[in-house]
């Protein structure tokens, strides 16, 4: 079990942008917009757009890995992946935490994530996805760097907590952070 803090990199307003780079050993940063994971949505790109962040996480198993919806830029699961294809994340007026997945110079266009009202993995775990719409169950909110997720009707000991699963699926952690972690999931802090 590892402990993952993703952080949350933001560009202000009237400030230069920021273009996602990271280089890995033996690797070259890559500037490419166009998704690898089978989606033809051509996305924001890797330029950071104004009023949205990158979030990531920053240790291992999951180091510079980036949140995102697979498919890319498209109704799915919420995921920790790649960083060549990060999403672009604000946190709406109303709680809801929003992708932009329009190209610059389009109308604006959002996935909303979505948490699952029915708990899996022996009652631990809630799914995320994203969606066209706005979630109905919860709110999404910033506690300091920590995204947390809440809901009326759910008690969990940690709000920042998280889980990062098979296929790198992002699930709400219900219980206590790294306690009966289920097998083939990490524990993580998205921040």
């Amino acid at each position: 079990m590892h402990r993952i803090r993703l952080r949350e990199i933001k560009c202000q307003p009237g400030t230069a942008s920021t273009t996602l780079t990271t280089a890995t050993s033996g690797a070259t940063p890559s500037a490419t917009t166009a998704p690898t994971n089978g989606s033809t949505a051509a996305g924001p790109g890797t330029t950071l757009q104004d009023g949205y962040l990158w979030i990531r996480a920053v240790e291992e198993p999951n180091f510079h890995k980036y949140l995102q919806s697979a498919p890319l830029y498209s109704t799915g699961t919420a995921t920790i992946d790649l960083y060549t294809q990060a999403g672009q994340f604000t946190i709406d007026a109303d709680g809801q935490l929003a992708q932009l997945v329009s190209a610059p110079g389009e109308a604006e266009k959002l996935l909303y994530a979505h948490v699952a009202g029915a708990a899996t993995r022996d009652g631990r775990t809630l799914a995320v996805t994203f969606a066209e719409t706005k979630g109905t169950y919860g709110t999404f909110a910033w506690q300091g760097d920590a995204l947390t997720w809440s809901a009326a009707n759910v008690t969990r000991p940690n709000l920042s907590a998280w889980y990062v699963c098979e296929d790198q699926a992002l699930f709400v952690n219900l219980g206590n952070y790294l306690y009966q972690t289920p097998d083939g999931c990490a524990d993580e802090t998205v921040s």
